[in-house]
């Protein structure tokens, strides 16, 4: 499917609402970027590339929110809730839609998965899989295949805490068809592998706040290539 716009145009700070500078999430230079400058989202994926606290995850969970979206994954009528521990940067942002009526959407995190699963089961589409009785990996991708199709807006945070390396690039194969279809997708992840599906645009999160930066260029890039070229340089520090 061939289309002229994206779903999402921008995420922006809502203009009647605002988080103090000074508590966090706002005290993420990520975060503090977005209030105060915005956040134009490119058509195709966008990976949001960074270290564990970083804000990446607190990003791309606040979009989904402000999208309407349950923070604990799923669609706009998700209506499950285990532990509320989202941030309220989602209560702040507007998303910037391009014209026309509503399109897909569905949130998927690795970190609340069990819990949409639950609710999935308890909630059943005809034909639905059990989710619960399939491998954590093999779970993972089958919600994907099933929700994440179409022109639409899809939201991933951290899908390669679920998935082998071979799952991985099931996963970059679903992304690549999801991008000939229209879809758009943000994704925030720290995998290398998935960071390098071509034609993504690549956000890296970081005390620097968020830069576009080219494959090579990224920190977990050069980390991972470092490592595995010469692990005895890393080891020797770590083990006794």
């Amino acid at each position: 499917m061939t289309t002229t716009s994206s779903p999402v145009r921008r995420v922006e700070r809502h203009p009647l609402h605002d988080l103090p500078r000074g508590v966090w999430p706002a005290t993420l230079p990520a975060v503090r970027q977005l209030l105060d400058d915005g956040l134009d989202l490119a058509p195709g994926v966008t990976f949001l590339v960074g270290e564990n606290g970083s804000g990446k995850s607190t990003l791309v969970e606040a979009v989904a929110a402000a999208y309407g979206l349950n923070a604990e994954g799923g669609s706009r009528g998700a209506r499950h809730s285990t532990r509320a521990s989202e941030s309220p940067l989602g209560d702040v942002l507007r998303v910037v839609r391009s014209p026309g009526p509503l399109v897909a959407s569905y949130f998927l995190r690795a970190e609340t998965m069990h819990g949409l699963y639950t609710y999935l089961e308890d909630n059943p589409a005809p034909g639905e899989a059990r989710f619960h009785e399939m491998s954590h990996g093999e779970s993972f991708l089958e919600v994907l295949r099933s929700r994440f199709h179409g022109y639409g807006f899809f939201l991933l945070d951290e899908p390669e805490s679920a998935l082998s390396f071979r799952s991985c690039l099931a996963l970059l194969a679903l992304l690549d068809d999801l991008t000939r279809e229209g879809a758009q997708v943000l994704c925030a992840t720290h995998s290398p592998l998935l960071a390098s599906l071509p034609g993504a645009t690549l956000l890296e999160i970081g005390e620097h706040g968020i830069r576009e930066t080219a494959y090579d260029d990224l920190d977990v890039v050069r980390d991972w290539r470092d490592f595995l070229a010469a692990p005895e340089r890393y080891l020797r520090h770590l083990l006794g």
